[in-house]
């Protein structure tokens, strides 16, 4: 069994599946359950999606050259870094005073059309009023702290994972 965590590419493919399976629930969430995703719970979805296309990839590298696998912990760092950060600035959200919540603001398919693509970046990780609202919850934590757990750990996985100088 820890022979198999010393694998590299068991470690990401484990990993990559986690991400995928984690994207999933919350395509069923949606679809099942009722829950509509504010703007930065898409953009968290967006973040896993890329931290395990970042794992997929970490996963088809060969084990040489040695730089080729640091570039692929490189993109899982970024990746899982870029969803913690989404997750943090929604949880920030989240635990604001009512008094305190900015305004909802219109649409993400309707910025999308409307604004450049930056203004709708800019906005979107502003957040809103529908960012502020707990839908769901799991041994008292909401999504966006799920989330950030599972990126953070699950993006130090393939990181060490990938970084190591002796493949195993």
């Amino acid at each position: 069994m820890f022979e198999l965590l010393r694998n590299r590419r068991a470690v990401c493919l484990a990993a990559c599946l986690c991400c995928f399976g984690l994207v999933a629930y919350a395509l069923y969430a949606q679809a099942y359950q009722g829950f509509q995703p504010c703007p930065l719970c898409i953009f968290q979805r967006i973040g896993l999606t890329a931290l395990g296309v970042a794992l997929l990839l970490s996963t088809l590298v060969p084990d040489q050259p040695l730089a080729l696998r640091r570039v692929a912990a490189v993109l899982v760092a970024v990746a899982a870094a870029c969803t913690a950060g989404v997750a943090i600035r929604h949880l920030y959200i989240q635990h604001l005073p009512d008094g305190m919540v900015p305004v909802c603001g219109a649409s993400l398919d309707y910025m999308l059309d409307v604004f450049p693509l930056t203004d709708v970046l800019r906005k979107v990780l502003t957040g809103s009023g529908e960012c502020h609202k707990v839908d769901w919850t799991f041994l008292g934590l909401a999504m966006p702290a799920w989330v950030l757990i599972w990126a953070a750990g699950l993006g130090l996985a393939g990181f060490t994972a990938s970084w190591r100088r002796t493949p195993a």
